[in-house]
Parts: C-alpha cells; sequence; structure tokens
C-alpha cells in the first residue's frame, strides 16, 4: 500500500541531494511540476544551440557565407534582449478577459520561435544559391531575428511564471533551478545534435532544423499545461498599471554604478566575440566534422554549469561578487589562450578545453556582476536591475560578436594578399586577432573593475544571503 509513496520520496531525496537547487520545490509547487515548467528553458536551450552552434559553422564553413555577415545574423536576436524589462513588465500589466497574464506571452513566443525554425532551412537552400544570396539573407535574417524573439519572450514570462507560483522563500531557488534547466537543455541539444550530425548532408540539417521547430511547440505546450490559474480580477481592464517609463527613471535615479555598468559591458563583449568564430575556427583551421564542432557549445555549456555552481558555494559562503566576477575575467584570459595555441599546436582536446574554460569564465563573471548589480538596487525595484544588467550585457554581447566576425574577416583578408609576413600569413590569422582582443578586454574588465572591490561598497550579505544558508538568487541571469 505505501509502496508507490515510498519510491516518491526516494526519488524527491535523490533529486534533492543531486540536481542544484532542487529544493526549490514546496507543497504549493512540487518538484515535478517545477521541472515540467521548466521544459521551456530546453526549448530555448536547443533554439540557441542551432543559432549559435550549428547553423554559424554551416553557413560560414559548408555554405561559404562571409563570416561578419553570419556573425551580423547570430547579433540580431541579441536586438530583443534589452526590451526583456519591458516584456516582464507588460505581462506584468497585461489585460485580459481570460484571467492569464502569462500565457499569452510564453505561448507567442514559442509561436515566433516556431516560425522562425521553420523557415530558416529555405533561407539556408537560398544562401547556397548565388544568384538568391540576396534574397537568402534576407530570409535569414527574418528566421534568427523571429527565433531570438521568440525565446527571449518565451523566457521572460517563463521565469515571471515561476515566481508567480513559488512561494516567497522559494522563489529564489526556483527560478536558479530553472537556469541550471537552461544550461542542461543546452548540453543535451549540443550533443545529440552533433551526435546526428556527425555524417553532415543538407538533407540530415533541414531534418534537424525543423525537429527542433516541431519539438519546441510539443515541450512548451507541455511546460504550460495547467500551470497559471485564470485569474479575470488580475487582468481586468479597467484596474490601474503602473507606468513602465516612470518605474525605469525611479530605478535610474535610485543609484546606477557607471563603472560597474562598464566592467560588465567590456567584459560581455570580451566573452561574446568568439560565439560566431568557435566553431568555424574548429572546421576550418583543425578540420573537425560539424558533428564535432557542435559539441564545442555543449562543452561551453557544461563549463558555464560548472561556473554557476562555483558562484553558488562561494556566494553561499559569503564570497565578494566582484571578486568572482575577477575570478571569471581571469579564468577567461587563460581560455583564451587555450584556444589560440590550440591551431599552432593542432590540437582539438586543447580547443575543447578553452571552451569549457570560457564558459566556467562566463558563469563566474556573469553570476558576480548580477549579484552586484541588484545591490545597487531596493528589493522592488531588483526585476528593473536585472533588466539594466541584461541590457548591458546583451548590447555588448551583440556589438562583440559582429566586431569579432567584422575583423576576423578584415585581418584574415589583410594577411592573405601577400603584403603580410609569411609567418602571420596563415588562416588562423583572422580568428587569433580576435582571441588576442578578447584577451586585452577582459584584462580591460579587471581594470574597470578593481576599483569597485573596497570597504565602501555594499556586500553581498546585504541582500540576505549568510554564510551557511543556500544560493539563491530573487532572479537569475538567462
Amino acid at each position: 500500500m505505501n509502496q508507490r509513496p515510498r519510491l516518491a520520496d526516494t526519488w524527491t531525496q535523490v533529486a534533492v541531494r543531486y540536481l542544484p537547487f532542487a529544493d526549490a520545490a514546496s507543497p504549493d509547487l512540487p518538484l515535478g511540476r517545477l521541472l515540467r515548467l521548466s521544459l521551456f528553458q530546453v526549448s530555448v536551450g536547443m533554439a540557441m544551440v542551432l543559432l549559435n552552434g550549428t547553423l554559424n559553422r554551416v553557413m560560414i564553413v559548408e555554405i561559404g557565407t562571409p563570416t561578419w555577415l553570419v556573425a551580423l545574423l547570430i547579433a540580431v536576436p541579441l536586438l530583443v534582449a534589452p526590451f526583456r524589462a519591458l516584456i516582464g513588465h507588460k505581462s506584468d500589466t497585461h489585460r485580459s478577459f481570460l484571467g492569464w497574464r502569462r500565457v499569452p506571452y510564453i505561448w507567442a513566443g514559442t509561436l515566433a520561435q516556431f516560425g522562425g525554425l521553420a523557415i530558416m532551412p529555405f533561407a539556408l537552400l537560398l544562401l547556397g544559391k548565388p544568384e538568391a544570396f540576396n534574397l537568402g539573407m534576407i530570409a535569414a535574417a527574418v528566421a534568427f531575428l523571429m527565433t531570438g524573439a521568440g525565446f527571449h519572450i518565451t523566457q521572460t514570462a517563463g521565469l515571471a511564471l515561476a515566481t508567480d507560483l513559488a512561494s516567497e522563500e522559494k522563489r529564489p531557488r526556483a527560478v536558479a533551478l530553472l537556469y541550471v534547466m537552461l544550461l542542461v537543455g543546452m548540453m543535451f541539444a549540443a550533443f545529440v545534435i552533433g551526435g546526428v550530425l556527425m555524417d553532415f548532408t543538407a538533407t540530415k540539417l533541414v531534418q534537424v532544423i525543423q525537429g527542433c521547430a516541431v519539438l519546441t511547440i510539443l515541450l512548451n505546450l507541455v511546460a504550460l499545461w495547467k500551470q497559471e490559474a485564470r485569474d479575470p480580477n488580475a487582468t481586468a481592464h479597467d484596474r490601474e498599471t503602473p507606468d513602465f517609463r516612470e518605474l525605469w527613471n525611479s530605478f535610474v535615479r535610485d543609484g546606477r554604478n557607471a563603472r560597474l555598468l562598464t566592467a560588465i559591458g567590456i567584459g560581455a563583449a570580451g566573452f561574446a566575440m568568439q560565439d560566431a568564430l568557435l566553431e568555424p575556427y574548429g572546421g576550418e583551421i583543425l578540420g573537425l566534422s560539424v558533428g564535432s564542432t557542435t559539441s564545442l557549445t555543449g562543452a561551453w555549456a557544461f563549463g558555464s554549469l560548472i561556473g554557476f555552481m562555483l558562484s553558488g558555494r562561494s556566494l553561499g559562503l559569503g564570497g565578494d561578487p566582484l571578486r568572482l566576477a575577477g575570478v571569471g575575467l581571469v579564468t577567461g584570459v587563460v581560455a583564451f589562450l587555450f584556444v589560440v595555441f590550440a591551431a599552432p599546436f593542432g590540437s582539438p582536446s586543447m580547443l575543447f578545453l578553452g571552451a569549457f574554460a570560457i564558459g566556467v569564465g562566463l558563469g563566474l563573471f556573469s553570476v558576480g556582476t548580477l549579484m552586484e548589480a541588484m545591490n545597487l538596487a531596493q528589493s522592488s525595484t531588483a526585476g528593473l536591475a536585472l533588466g539594466a544588467w541584461g541590457a548591458v550585457q546583451a548590447t555588448a554581447a551583440g556589438a562583440g560578436i559582429a566586431l569579432g566576425g567584422a575583423l576576423r574577416d578584415g585581418v584574415s583578408a589583410l594577411v592573405m594578399t601577400g603584403d603580410a609576413g609569411e609567418a602571420i600569413a596563415t588562416r588562423a590569422t583572422g580568428y587569433t586577432s580576435v582571441y588576442l582582443l578578447e584577451i586585452l578586454l577582459l584584462l580591460a574588465g579587471l581594470a574597470a573593475i578593481g576599483p569597485l572591490v573596497g570597504r565602501g561598497r555594499t556586500r553581498t550579505l546585504d541582500t540576505g544571503e549568510r554564510p551557511g544558508r543556500p544560493f539563491g538568487l530573487r532572479e537569475f541571469p538567462t
């Protein structure tokens, strides 16, 4: 009679012990329901792997699209990211007779993501035909924009739904668990897609993209099913809602730290410039297959997860968030040195180790700077503080990706003209010039963040994170 409850209790105990932040569950939000909700993060991670990993390598190496154009395409979805705070505010104040606030936005984002992935194969086919290249670029830009806008909208409203469902004391850990599931989804998608495309053909690529589009609908439908209860009073058309501009101005006047935001921007650009180059670098310089280079994204995601866990342990013990961010920047410098030396040594292992270390450094840097940004805001404006953090991150990352692609093409064209010396006139020179610039940016980020580490600033402990308490945030980076 009691066998099933005992098995359920045992499974829960195992999950809580080994799954990060599994103790976010509560009687009102059981672990199974929370994990089901997290499936929307898996679909987002899958889309990110396709856009930032598989497709950029295919367009550059297999199709022969100029790197700077591919970098611009990958940067297109980041144009939506600075509006995440506005999207979240709109879902907070949504007016509807149906009584749902989050579901309409999650579903709209899902359909946009599906539409972008659905037209993506046709855009790639057009890119492969010289006479239809311009039309293919337009179609690819639309596909990337739809997909990016879709997962940004879905993620913003989905995390807001998680905060609605979780109790106040469990809310930070529930959102953190969703972020962990994003990284898990990215790792799973990278290794599965990489395995399927190990023997690459154009037909297989089309099938993978279309399969991901269908899987997006299925995963998000399961994630949403009976999660948000209808409350017509909460979405009534005649209720008063705060103005977003007033809330944003109030947050801005509440003490933005220009040096902190500058350090965040420099560091984000330093980590992001390689996003459109790492897989083409592995394919063109080291001769790796499409499947192998896609696995680089999985190594990066796994490194991010490790960095996330190290951040949680450090901050949970009362560590300084800015020192943690500094460690992330130093880790990034070492990581890019591994990537640079992978070419002259002809070592794929060094490249994979570098990709893993980039993820670790980015995880440490992101969590550290996020915690410090949240310290600048009152609890009522913590969401807007996260919005400012995300806006700077996204803008700097998008500019870094575009600049990295343009710099790689420009340097490659310069050194291969014959004017440069034979020592530097190699195919790897364009890539390594970008990686060296990223090292300089990370060092500049260290210089910007260094003066902030002092006695006269707000410490992590002021936000309620005490040594010995589990690490948790009211919101978490996405």
